[in-house]
C-alpha cells in the first residue's frame, strides 16, 4: 500500500461569529474531505509537544513522528538544508524574514508578500553590505530567508514576527537567555538596525512604495539552531524505500531533506492562495506511481490566517478540497495498488488571533478496506467522536503507515 499525507497548513480555526459561530472547516464546502471522513477513521492529534512554541517546524516534524526534545534545532537549520546551505560544526542558522516596519511598529511579517525576485535583490544587497567571514545572508523564497552566523550561541530569545503584527518592534529585539549568548544577541540586534538604515532608501523599496506596496525595510532573524540529528524515515519505516515532499516552503523542504525524502520543485508553487494546485497534484500523483510515500504540504490557509482574512481562508480550504483532495482521491481510487490518504492541518492559525495555537488538530485516515467510524464530516469538533481519539507524539504516523 502506498501512502500520501495532504497537509493544509494552519487550516484549523476557532468558531467565527460572522460564520454562524462555525469554524471555517465547518462552514466551507468540503465534499471530498467530508466523504473521506465518512468512509475512513478520524481523530485529533497533538502536534505541539509540551514546552515548544507552536511553529510549523515543530508541528510538521511532529506529524512525521519525530521526537522533538531529541532532534529539534529550530527553523534555521531546516531552511538551510532546503536551499542547499550545508551547515558546518559551530555554525548557527536562523530564519531571516524580510519584514515591513512602519515607524516603530512591525507592520507585517512578509513585506506585503514580497516576491522571491524582489527579495533576492535585497538579500544580495545585505550580503554585500553586512556579510563577512562570520555572517552570511542567503536567499530563500518570498519573505523567508536565511542568516548564518559562525560561532553563534543559540541560547537567545527571538520573537516570531508573524506572532506580533502591529506591535512596537524594539521591545521584541533579541534577548540572551544565558550570559554567554549576549554577544550573539547584540550582534543580531545590530544587524536588524543596520538593515533598516540600508534598506529604507534602496531603489527597489522606493519603487515598491511608489506602487503602493509595503517596503521590505528590515530583516528579522529568529528560530536559531545547529544541524539537527534527524534519522531518515526509511530507518524507522523500512517499507518507505522512496518518498517525496512537495511544498513551496523552505522549512518543509528542509524537514524533507533530513527525513530522507526527495524534494520535488513544482512550477507555480507560491505558498499562497494563488499556488498552482494542479501542478502540485500532478507531481504528487507522478511520485506516488513509483514511490511509497508522499508528503504534500499546502501553505495557503496558514498565510490567510496570519492575514486575519476569513473570506480568503475559506477560499483556500475549499481550493484544497476541490483542487487537491478531490483530484487525488479520484485518481488513486481505482489504482491496482491501494493508496492510503491522510488529511490534516499542522496547527490552527485562527483568523481572530492571526497566529498559531497549540490546540490539537483534526485528522482523517482513509484507505480501501478501512473500518469506518461514525464521523460524517471533517472539522475540529466532529472528529472528537472519531475512533482514533486523541493521539500524540508518533502515534498518528504509526497508525497511518501501519494501516491500523
Amino acid at each position: 500500500m502506498k501512502h500520501i499525507i495532504i497537509l493544509g497548513d494552519g487550516m484549523a480555526d476557532w468558531p467565527v461569529k460572522s460564520l454562524q459561530n462555525k469554524t471555517l472547516l465547518q462552514y466551507a464546502k468540503t465534499p471530498y474531505m467530508d466523504l473521506l471522513a465518512k468512509m475512513g477513521k478520524t481523530g485529533q492529534l497533538v502536534t505541539v509537544a509540551p514546552g515548544f512554541h507552536p511553529g510549523s517546524e515543530v508541528a510538521n516534524m511532529s506529524v512525521l513522528g519525530y521526537n522533538l526534545p531529541q532532534v529539534y534545532e529550530g527553523r534555521g537549520p531546516l531552511e538551510a538544508a532546503s536551499i542547499g546551505v550545508e551547515l558546518q560544526p559551530g555554525e548557527m542558522a536562523m530564519r531571516c524574514n524580510l519584514i515591513c516596519v512602519e515607524g516603530e511598529i512591525l507592520k507585517n511579517h512578509s513585506s506585503g508578500h514580497i516576491t522571491t525576485e524582489d527579495a533576492d535583490v535585497l538579500i544580495k544587497f545585505l550580503q554585500e553590505k553586512l556579510g563577512n567571514d562570520r555572517i552570511s545572508f542567503h536567499t530563500g523564497v518570498a519573505y523567508r530567508h536565511l542568516l548564518v552566523i559562525k560561532g553563534g550561541n543559540k541560547n537567545i530569545d527571538c520573537t516570531p514576527p508573524h506572532d506580533v503584527p502591529l506591535k512596537p518592534f524594539r521591545p521584541l529585539l533579541v534577548k540572551a537567555t544565558v550570559p554567554e549568548a549576549q554577544e550573539t544577541a547584540d550582534l543580531i540586534n545590530d544587524l536588524i538596525l543596520k538593515s533598516q538604515e540600508l534598506l529604507k532608501d534602496h531603489p527597489l523599496n522606493l519603487k515598491r512604495v511608489a506602487e503602493g506596496k509595503d517596503p521590505a525595510n528590515s530583516i528579522w532573524p529568529w528560530s536559531p539552531g545547529y544541524r539537527p540529528q534527524m534519522e531518515p524515515m526509511s530507518q524507522t519505516f523500512p517499507f518507505i524505500k522512496k518518498g517525496s515532499v512537495i511544498s513551496a516552503v523552505d522549512l518543509i523542504k528542509g524537514i524533507g531533506y533530513y527525513a530522507g525524502l526527495r524534494r520535488i520543485e513544482v512550477e507555480g508553487a507560491t505558498g499562497l492562495f494563488d499556488t498552482n494546485y494542479e501542478n502540485k497534484v500532478a507531481a504528487a500523483l507522478e511520485a506516488l506511481r513509483t514511490e511509497d510515500f508522499v508528503y504534500l504540504h499546502i501553505e495557503a490557509s496558514d498565510e490567510a490566517g496570519h492575514e486575519g482574512d476569513v473570506d480568503l481562508k475559506l477560499k483556500t480550504i475549499e481550493y484544497l478540497d476541490s483542487r487537491a483532495v478531490g483530484p487525488i482521491y479520484e485518481a488513486v481510487k481505482n489504482w491496482d495498488e491501494p493508496v492510503a490518504i491522510a488529511i490534516l492541518p499542522d496547527h490552527p492559525t485562527p483568523c481572530e488571533l492571526r497566529t498559531h495555537t497549540a490546540d490539537p488538530v483534526p485528522f482523517l485516515i482513509y484507505y480501501p478496506g478501512i473500518e469506518a467510524d461514525a464521523v460524517q464530516t471533517f472539522d475540529e469538533f466532529s472528529v472528537k467522536e472519531g475512533a482514533y481519539g486523541l493521539l500524540k507524539e508518533n502515534e498518528f504516523i504509526n497508525a497511518f503507515l501501519s494501516n491500523e
